[in-house]
Parts: structure tokens; C-alpha cells; sequence
């Protein structure tokens, strides 16, 4: 069998490696952000009668606009927009992709402040795009200052700015934002994957009117514990649309898909219902380690990014020798943690407590 080596692999992806969180099958999985809660069982009785419904006609293409579920998309952002300024792909990573597809590519710069999402740089090694990663200041806040600062000293073609931020929890303010945009020509999209979670927090879909170089991304992966469906969207101006129709492939989205994924905006209340459940459960971990000693920073996510870890990899492995698993991103001295349901959340703070005593 060939190596790697053998094949005539694109210069720019020789010697990196893909996407890798873990995956195990273990009592306590923290580590890649999902919402733990089961779904309510009115949501899946009607998602199972409208999958069925859709199957009958999968010898057909599904509606290439799916223009049905950019309706309700728009009606749950509740932002006055219309279905033209909506778009929808298998998870917020196939939109960030076709983003870079239509904006980015050779000779084009995708900029962000970092640590933040991993895919980022891998998308944009993907598309060909040169990924600049500055760093956030010490505190893992991003300010105008340094949004304009960076901006002016490497002329991006895109800014994504994740807010709040994976893995930090950091968040952004309007007035970084606007700094950001009105600082370049270029595409600014801001990434709102942990909106829900980021409790009375504005969203930079209210700046788009006027705007049309901003996008703003969403998924329903997290909030909505949809994770394993892969529906992700966004909002932003219908000539950027425009632009991802030259990119997308055809049929892109199943009929099974929008099925589910209508249903579950038609029951948006109940499938949030465990948002406050989680925050009281990502507040409750932060109080016990901060008690333990431990640096908890700020966060508006579901997770926590937790530092003053002499070794983390060791308690990463402890930690997962006891089923538990949680997520090493190779930031020295942190860890990052999901909140769970609250035995989960409990499982973590008493294998932690044991470590430290």
C-alpha cells in the first residue's frame, strides 16, 4: 500500500495533518462541545414522521434552494431578514469552506487572532488560502486596537472573528467588530457558533444592514444538539449568497436534512430548553476549580478553558483512563471542558478534586 509521500499532493498540504478530536466511546465525552441533553421526544416523533415523509421522494433531488428552510432560518433569527440573506451547508465548516472558496483561494489571506477554532487554518489550507494567526493579547481578549493593528500590518482578503471564542470562551464586543470591518475591504465573517449560550449578548446580526461584506455564521450543532445532523448557516447580505451559488456543489443539502432541520426550528423553545441548564452547569464547574485553585477565564460558551495544569496532558489521560474525556489543545498548562448534564459536570469536578489533593 502507497504512503502519503508516494501521491502528487498539493504543496501547501505536505507535512500537515487533519482534523483530529478525539472520539471514544466513554460514560463522559466533554471534549468537542456537543450539547449532552437528550432531544425532547415531541421533536423526534414529528422529525421521524417528516424523515419519513421525505424519504418517499428521494428518488428525486431535493430542492436545490432549499428555500423552505432559509424561511424559518430567517424567522428564528428573528432579525428582519428574508430568506435571500440566509444560507445553509452540512455544518458551519462546509460554510466557512464555501466562504473561502468564493473569497479566498491563491494569492488571497484568511486572518484571525489566536488560540481559536482549529478549523480555520485547515479550511484555508484547503482552499489554498495563506492563513495568518495573530495572537490575542494576554488576557485572550481581542480589542479594536489590535483588530485594526493587525489588519493594517497584513492587508487580509478575510477576517473570521469567533465570538465567543473556541477554545477560549472569550468574547467580542459591537465596537471591535465594527473596528474590524470598517478597517479593510475584505470579507469579515463573524463566527456565532456558542451564540445561544452567550446569555443577553447582542449579535452581530443586527450590524448587517448597510454591510455588505459581512457575514455572520451560526450552527445548530451546539445550542440545538444537532450535532450529528450537520446544519450550519449563515446571514449576511443576498449578493454574498449570490456568491456561494458559483461554489457550492449541486443538491448540496438532503431532503432528510431539511426535514430535520425545519422540524427542529419549529420546536426552537423546547430544543433550547437545556441552554440555561448547561450555563448554570458550566457556572457551578468554574466555581469548584476556581476553588480548587485553578485559572478559569471568562466564557460565554458552553466550555470552560481552564489553565494552572502543571501537565495537562497527564490529567487528560487520567482523566480519559476513567471515562472521562476532555480536550488538550496544546495550550500550555490548559485544558478545555464541556459542561455537561450535571452528573457529568459532577464526575468532572470530583476526578478533578481527586488529582489535586
Amino acid at each position: 500500500m502507497a504512503e502519503l509521500s508516494d501521491l502528487p499532493l498539493r504543496a501547501n498540504l505536505v507535512g500537515k495533518t487533519p482534523y483530529g478530536a478525539p472520539q471514544a466511546a466513554v460514560p463522559v465525552s466533554l471534549n468537542v462541545n456537543e450539547n449532552t441533553h437528550p432531544l425532547p421526544e415531541a421533536f423526534i416523533t414529528e422529525a421521524a414522521a417528516a424523515i419519513a415523509e421525505a424519504l418517499r421522494g428521494v428518488n428525486r433531488y431535493p430542492d436545490r434552494e432549499f428555500l423552505e428552510l432559509r424561511a424559518a432560518l430567517a424567522d428564528y433569527l428573528d432579525a428582519g431578514l428574508v430568506p435571500e440573506q440566509i444560507w445553509a451547508a452540512n455544518g458551519s465548516n462546509e460554510v466557512l469552506q464555501q466562504l473561502l472558496q468564493a473569497f479566498g483561494g491563491p494569492g488571497r489571506t484568511l486572518l484571525s487572532f489566536t488560540p481559536t477554532y482549529s478549523m480555520y487554518p485547515l479550511l484555508a489550507d484547503g482552499t489554498d488560502t495563506k492563513w495568518v494567526g495573530v495572537p490575542r493579547n494576554a488576557d485572550f481578549t481581542v480589542t479594536p486596537e489590535l483588530v485594526v493593528s493587525a489588519i493594517r500590518e497584513h492587508n487580509p482578503d478575510i477576517v473570521i472573528l469567533c465570538n465567543p471564542n473556541n477554545p477560549t470562551g472569550t468574547t467580542l464586543s459591537a465596537e471591535t467588530i465594527l473596528a474590524a470591518y470598517d478597517a479593510f475591504d475584505g470579507m469579515l465573517i463573524v463566527d456565532e457558533a456558542y451564540h445561544e449560550f452567550n446569555a443577553g449578548a447582542e449579535s452581530a446580526v443586527d450590524l448587517l444592514p448597510g454591510r455588505h461584506r459581512l457575514v455572520v455564521s451560526r450552527t445548530m450543532s451546539k445550542a440545538f444538539a444537532f450535532a450529528g445532523v450537520r446544519l450550519g448557516y449563515l446571514a449576511a447580505d443576498a449578493a454574498v449568497i449570490d456568491a456561494l451559488r458559483l461554489v457550492r456543489l449541486p443538491y448540496h443539502l438532503s431532503a432528510l436534512t431539511q426535514a430535520a432541520a425545519i422540524t427542529a426550528i419549529r420546536h426552537s423553545g423546547a430544543m433550547l430548553g437545556t441552554v440555561g441548564e448547561i450555563r448554570e452547569q458550566r457556572d457551578r464547574l468554574a466555581a469548584a476549580l476556581n476553588e480548587l485553585g485553578y485559572t478559569v477565564h471568562p466564557s460565554g460558551s458552553n466550555f470552560l478553558l481552564v489553565g494552572g495544569f502543571a501537565d495537562p496532558n497527564a490529567v487528560f489521560e487520567t482523566l480519559r483512563e476513567q471515562g472521562i474525556l476532555i480536550r488538550n489543545l496544546d495550550i500550555p498548562g490548559h485544558l478545555r471542558i464541556t459542561a455537561g448534564t450535571e452528573s457529568e459536570t459532577t464526575a468532572v469536578i470530583e476526578a478533578i478534586t481527586a488529582l489535586t489533593a
